[in-house]
């Protein structure tokens, strides 16, 4: 099995070996993988378990208070499940394969996908602070009221741009998927480009993609769509992640990251953030 995982763009992290170490440990979990889609599901799983990332436990936190998870994957053959907006879901990943392995639907929001994840077993009402996320929230002053009250502060505030995800082949079918706790200080309920198609996440028969950084940036541009898109015109994985990030650049703002996995394994990597860690199988080629 081919895998390759990011975890996240932005800054610099402080300690990057053991985040490294967390990344290479998630690829492995993968790697074991019977089916590319168990692949990035199992390998997204424990990056979102690690609160050394914006994902599951230590996500960031809305305006209102509330820790908020989204994903969504995608397979080769053009089947998607998305969710979003969760509260007390550490495994987004699960909710969106539940979406796409049993519903007849690409995406579902809020309360409603938190009761489909406890229908199906995926664990619910789970804490997803941390010392460290509730340190930080208890050092602001977060507004209180109505949305339009809240909007100032959010404009002072909104930052952060990590997120994780993972692209699995087995030679012949791609899985991409990605998942993050949104970006600190957003608007409550407010939903990035994590859960949409071709934008936080992308996959045909040419490719799959995961997309991380300022989620309203990528949404706009649909920066996964971009990167396959590159592929299937006859790119390698580097080239279509190298020319990703240029039409990103020339449409729009913001620290981005992209990778990139073909069917047969090759891999690509880009970003115009300060940083980006990545991990891969050793079966699959550059980056």
């Amino acid at each position: 099995m081919h895998v390759v995982a990011h975890g996240g763009a932005g800054s610099d992290p402080d300690e990057p070996e053991p985040r490294r170490e967390v990344l290479d440990e998630a690829v492995e979990r993968g790697r074991t993988a019977t089916m590319p889609i168990e692949a990035v599901v199992e390998t997204v799983r424990v990056l979102e378990s690690n609160p050394r990332f914006n994902a599951g436990t230590g996500s960031a936190v809305q305006s209102d208070g509330t820790i908020r998870t989204d994903a969504g994957l995608m397979t080769s053959d053009r089947e998607v499940g998305a969710a979003c907006s969760m509260p007390g879901v550490e495994h987004a990943v699960e909710v969106a394969r539940v979406v796409h392995s049993e519903t007849p639907h690409v995406l579902l929001a809020s309360d409603h996908a938190v009761d489909l994840a406890a229908d199906f077993e995926v664990a619910t009402d789970v804490d997803l602070w941390t010392a460290t996320t509730r340190e930080r929230w208890q050092s602001l002053s977060p507004p209180e009221g109505s949305p339009r009250e809240h909007l100032r502060w959010v404009r002072e505030q909104f930052g952060g741009t990590d997120t994780v995800g993972a692209v699995a082949s087995d030679g012949e079918t791609v899985a991409a998927a990605t998942s993050t706790g949104g970006r600190w200080c957003a608007l409550a309920g407010r939903v990035g480009d994590v859960p949409q198609i071709g934008s936080g996440f992308y996959a045909t028969p040419a490719g799959g993609a995961s997309a991380t950084g300022a989620g309203e940036d990528i949404a706009r541009v649909t920066l996964s769509r971009v990167a396959v898109e590159y592929l299937a015109d006859g790119h390698d994985a580097q080239a279509a992640a190298d020319a990703a990030i240029d039409y990103f650049t020339d449409h729009s703002d913001g620290d981005v990251g992209i990778i990139v996995l073909t069917p047969d394994g090759d891999v690509g990597s880009a970003y115009d953030s300060p940083g980006m860690q990545t991990s891969r199988t050793a079966n699959s080629s550059n980056i």
